[in-house]
């Protein structure tokens, strides 16, 4: 297993490790009590961090006896380039023999039961979809991909760097998504094209105007998007913004990423499709398991040289996710006559929050180990930006008193911050289908919750401009992430444009310019400029005396 920063040493790691075992790349950001999940599930021979890394995931693999093997960047040598900071475990001297039907990469994937699945991808897996993604995008050897994707991730690892990789080609490694740094990457790195998500795609556009010199002056050959559905009107902005073609890809983990892409010009571009199979074999299928003609609505299946045999240790999901030789993705679609596939729906009720898929019942079973939670249930509830945002509906057990920071905050210490509820609704009774069952799909209509956040919702309202000096100094970091001139201290963040993403790009820059810890929760609990700067003074003043403190005992002693 690894867990590392996204970046070249992330990728160069990889391919190592492929090259003599099977690779399980894990997200940095996970709790402690996600990783121990993860890591017993696996059972790795090893865990692979960067020397001096801080992660609850050294902590766990401690604890579980799994050894860790650390790793240094070299700083004067090629891009991902590292050394081992201790002894690496003795070898036979003779190189591994891997066969195209190893597995070289395992990923787990959310599912609606209590355990997330372990795909396991074979050589042959990875190969094909790069390929396919290779072919699709017309990559040569004269092409730079930027990415921006997380490496823990398989659009990353297959559409970024091994569809690169396929083609000869360049792909320079980020730190991570950035959006005030991307245009700076784009013209340093010389980029050709790159590969986001949505979410991503939206906040690049927000500062294009800014940057048009650049747009003009290294011009990309084309932008491809994936991991979640893009609105046509995005697609139809980057075009405009860019002069490039958008190709919009349908991907999954169970497919080694790719499984249908909208082509590169001349042929047509369908925006809200995700285009023709471009690896696998499509199908569309009904109930009782019979392929459908054009036209028809089902769900979507696929087969082909990309797709995952079957996850590990678990017949149960095998049973139900194949269909003689096809694999059932899920999701709900039809095949246009010209064979682009248009998704419609999704059976399956993970939540697909701006391209990260999340396991609703990993949220319920956290939530109910609250000592005031008797019941809950996670779902997806419309947001205009991500797409899907998780909320979760909540009874509590009698004579028991909780509220909804109290339960955000608890879900906090045991979940990673993008699975954590931006809504808790406490309610007498969970609305209930025919059956009696629970139906997380549909719940957010039943319980008559609107989109969390809608841009510019906020009118004929007063302006009360900022009185003290943190005030205005939030006042022009607002301005300045959102975008908008005109703006009032109590004015509420998601009312005039902001979410989630854009809210963690302004946590980031409070962090570098206070040097001050301010949580996504604390961030959505002052949701004005008022409230922030209020929590903002509170939190300086405490760190001032815990500084005073400091220097005193330093004194005495």
């Amino acid at each position: 297993a690894m867990c590392l920063p996204n970046g070249p040493e992330m990728a160069v790691a990889f391919l190592g490790v492929v090259c003599a075992a099977a690779c399980a790349p894990l997200n940095p950001e996970y709790r402690e009590r996600e990783f121990e999940f993860f890591l017993e599930d696996l059972q790795p021979k090893a865990l692979i961090l960067m020397a001096g890394q801080v992660s609850p995931a050294r902590t766990v693999a401690e604890k579980l006896g799994i050894r860790i093997l650390e790793i240094e960047a070299v700083t004067d040598g090629p891009a991902g380039t590292f050394a081992f900071s201790v002894e690496a475990p003795p070898t036979s001297g003779e190189s591994p023999q891997i066969s195209e039907d190893d597995i070289a990469l395992i990923l787990h994937t959310s599912g609606t039961t209590s355990r997330p699945k372990m795909v396991p991808l074979t050589h042959k897996n990875l190969c094909a979809s790069a390929d396919s993604v290779q072919q699709m995008l017309g990559l040569t050897r004269e092409d730079r991909c930027l990415n921006i994707m997380p490496l823990f991730h398989i659009h990353g690892l297959v559409a970024a760097v091994l569809a690169s990789l396929s083609a000869g080609a360049c792909v320079i490694c980020t730190p991570g998504f950035y959006a005030p740094r991307f245009f700076d990457w784009i013209q340093e790195c010389r980029a050709s094209w790159y590969t986001a998500v949505p979410t991503m795609h939206q906040a690049i556009l927000i500062r294009a105007m800014e940057h048009r010199d650049i747009i003009h002056s290294h011009p990309l050959r084309l932008i491809r998007s994936s991991s979640a559905s893009l609105p046509p009107q995005v697609m139809e902005e980057l075009e405009k913004t860019f002069d490039a073609p958008v190709l919009e890809a349908y991907g999954m983990t169970e497919a080694a990423h790719q499984m249908a892409s909208n082509p590169l010009p001349p042929r047509p571009r369908k925006p809200g499709s995700v285009g023709p199979a471009a690896g696998p074999d499509i199908g569309i299928m009904d109930e009782a398991g019979k392929l459908l003609p054009a036209g028809e609505r089902g769900e979507v299946v696929i087969r082909g040289a990309n797709v995952t045999r079957g996850y590990l240790n678990n017949p149960e999901a095998n049973a139900s996710a194949f269909v003689d030789e096809w694999f059932r993705t899920g999701d709900q679609g039809y095949l246009d006559p010209d064979g682009y596939l248009w998704l419609t729906g999704r059976i399956k009720e993970i939540i697909n929050r701006g391209g990260e898929k999340i396991s609703p019942r990993e949220i319920d079973e956290v939530l109910l180990d609250h000592p005031a939670v008797a019941q809950a249930v996670a779902f997806a509830v419309p947001d205009p930006r991500l797409g899907e945002d998780i909320a979760a509906a909540v009874i509590l057990a009698p004579a028991m008193i909780a509220n909804e920071r109290q339960l955000r905050e608890f879900a906090a210490t045991r979940l990673a911050d993008f699975k954590v509820p931006r809504l808790i609704v406490i309610v007498d009774e969970i609305p209930k289908g025919p059956t009696g069952k629970i139906q997380r799909i549909g719940l957010a209509e039943r319980l008559d919750l609107r989109p969390l956040a809608v841009p510019g919702s906020s009118t004929d309202r007063a302006i009360v401009l900022p009185r003290t000096p943190t005030e205005q100094w939030l006042s022009g970091l607002w301005a300045e992430v959102l975008h908008r001139e005109e703006l009032s201290v109590y004015d509420r963040f998601l009312d005039v444009g902001g979410d989630s993403l854009l809210a963690t790009l302004l946590l980031s820059r409070v962090r570098e310019a206070l040097d001050l810890e301010v949580s996504m929760i604390e961030f959505f609990d002052a949701p004005t400029i008022y409230d922030q700067a209020r929590v903002i003074e509170d939190l300086l003043l405490i760190q001032s005396d815990e500084q005073t403190q400091g220097a005193d005992g330093a004194k005495d002693s």
